[in-house]
């Protein structure tokens, strides 16, 4: 298998404070108003904390930070421990951790938002899709770890173990700088590699359930194929549930209609299948089709 590094996941908390537009007008209001201290959150609303107040800069745990006089929405900045830098890599693409109205962020590559967060927070749309598989004392397979929040509702559920891949490291990055990221856990292990390859190397029945949350069809069509599937079934245990998420993809432009075709190549794979919400639930028969 080629470029496969496996790492202990990261503590979820950032060398230092974070900053939202939001945040930081919250900070700027109180120097206006000649405040000496003001309360706000900057670890993403994970908690509030209480800010020292002065002319020329703020202070927090024993250190001194600039105000920042210009903030872009939609951008999350770090301390460097020089400066304040937006949460930001770009490689092949642009990855950028995305602030939401719910605390909990989600990340974009090159303009895609990886994560709903229109009606719901992400947080809690991976905790309602984790309780579909049932996790406890089971070893899950979380085939695109991503920012982590699928790992950390099945780490409190009572996982016995959690296995993810993630093919790109700097969305690794991203989830060492974002406090809503699991912690470190012996339960967990996070793998930097590509699983439509590393899944053959994984052995038969090893896994209880499975989350399998793949970029768009159009991103990483090998994810929803139907060898890839046959995998997920090889893996998993008679009775074993996998939850995929498809989206909700308009069918009057794309032409297709994704959820059915994932549906009927789970089926095919040996799954019964049912829709729940944005994605499709199935539960492996006891005896696979040969």
């Amino acid at each position: 298998m080629r470029g496969v590094a496996t790492f202990v996941a990261a503590e979820a908390s950032s060398p230092g404070p974070l900053l939202t537009a939001e945040v930081n007008e919250r900070l700027l209001e109180a120097r206006r108003h000649d405040e000496r201290s003001v309360a706000c959150s900057l670890d993403l609303e994970r908690s509030q904390t209480l800010v020292a107040i002065t002319p020329t800069h703020w202070h927090w745990q024993g250190h001194d930070y600039p105000y920042l006089e210009r903030c872009r929405d939609r951008t999350i900045y770090y301390w460097t421990g020089a400066g304040f830098e937006p949460v930001a890599r770009f490689g092949t693409s642009l990855l950028k951790l995305v602030p939401s109205e719910w605390g909990a962020p989600t990340f974009e590559i090159d303009g895609v938002k990886m994560l709903p967060t229109r009606h719901v927070s992400p947080y809690d749309d991976a905790r309602r899709k984790v309780d579909l598989i049932s996790p406890r004392d089971k070893r899950v397979l979380d085939t695109c770890a991503g920012l982590g929040y699928f790992a950390a509702w099945c780490l409190a559920g009572g996982a016995a173990q959690v296995q993810s891949f993630e093919i790109n490291p700097d969305v690794l990055w991203l989830r060492g700088l974002n406090p809503w990221s699991p912690p470190s856990d012996p339960r967990l292990e996070v793998t930097l590699g590509d699983i439509s390859e590393c899944i053959a190397a994984l052995p038969d029945r090893a896994f209880g359930a499975i989350l399998h949350d793949p970029p768009r069809f159009g991103l990483a069509g090998e994810l929803y194929s139907q060898a890839f599937y046959d995998h997920l079934a090889r893996v998993l245990q008679p009775t074993g549930r996998l939850f995929h998420y498809t989206g909700e993809p308009n069918r009057l432009t794309s032409g297709r209609d994704v959820p059915q075709e994932v549906a009927k190549r789970l089926r095919h794979a040996g799954f019964s299948t049912q829709f729940e919400g944005d994605g499709v639930l199935g539960v492996l028969a006891t005896r696979r089709r040969r």
